[in-house]
């Protein structure tokens, strides 16, 4: 993570701390899940899921944040901004908070390596990992989508799910997290998932800096976006009131 701040420091561009959270996560997993005891199954599964959750969202920001060009994302775009000249020092505790992030992140997976074999929640547990893995990309090509035509540049994204949330993205990501409730049984680690990661998206790290940025960007066309559309939970928009 320093390393990676080091690099920012030249490309201003501090979009590499969420891949490196996904891949530093989904790597912790595999770790536990090569060198802790327990039903192998149950361990394969718990890997295979953190595994393939951390390489979807890692290819994606490789893909479409980065490797396109598109520039920082806004959420850290607003933070330097708002931070000005104490940006390098402050972003260097935002690289290594999302190492501690990371590793607390974790433990809910860990949670979901104990127990025997595999049952019905544990069927239950990746019905919830696919529909949210599904999710979260449906999205996420869904607004990829509509920034690469230049007509709707400075307009927001009302497509497909980005009808019902302002952020499906992070609603999907947010349910993600429950897959290990199941798989796990309701261990308790395991409960930390859904728990932090709402707090993280809905109230520090998530919708708070996104949205400073889109007011900033989009100005009204976003402001009657929030008064039609629902934050977080996907729901039906509140018509004739934008």
């Amino acid at each position: 993570m320093t390393a990676l701040w080091a690099r920012q420091l030249r490309t201003r561009d501090a979009t590499s701390v969420d891949v490196a959270w996904a891949l530093c996560l989904g790597g912790l997993v595999v770790a536990y899940a090569l060198l802790s005891g327990g039903n192998a199954a149950r361990r394969v599964l718990v890997a295979a899921l953190a595994a393939g959750w951390a390489l979807r969202l890692a290819a994606h920001l490789l893909v479409h944040r980065i490797g396109r060009g598109s520039g920082e994302d806004g959420r850290y775009r607003a933070m330097r901004e708002h931070w000005g000249p104490r940006s390098p020092l402050r972003f260097l505790a935002v690289y290594h908070v999302q190492a501690f992030a990371a590793a607390l992140m974790s433990l809910p997976p860990l949670g979901a390596l104990g127990g025997g074999p595999l049952d019905g929640w544990a069927a239950a547990g990746v019905a919830v990992w696919i529909l949210a893995i599904a999710g979260e990309g449906l999205a996420d090509r869904q607004l990829a989508r509509f920034r690469a035509d230049p007509a709707n540049r400075g307009r927001t994204c009302r497509a497909g799910l980005w009808r019902y949330s302002r952020h499906p993205n992070y609603f999907f990501e947010w349910l993600h997290w429950w897959a290990y409730v199941l798989v796990g049984r309701g261990a308790p680690l395991t409960w930390l998932g859904p728990a932090l990661m709402l707090l993280f998206l809905y109230r520090l790290t998530g919708i708070p800096w996104t949205e400073r940025q889109a007011l900033k960007s989009r100005g009204e066309d976003y402001r009657s976006y929030q008064r039609t559309t629902s934050a977080f939970f996907p729901w039906f928009p509140r018509e004739g009131r934008g």
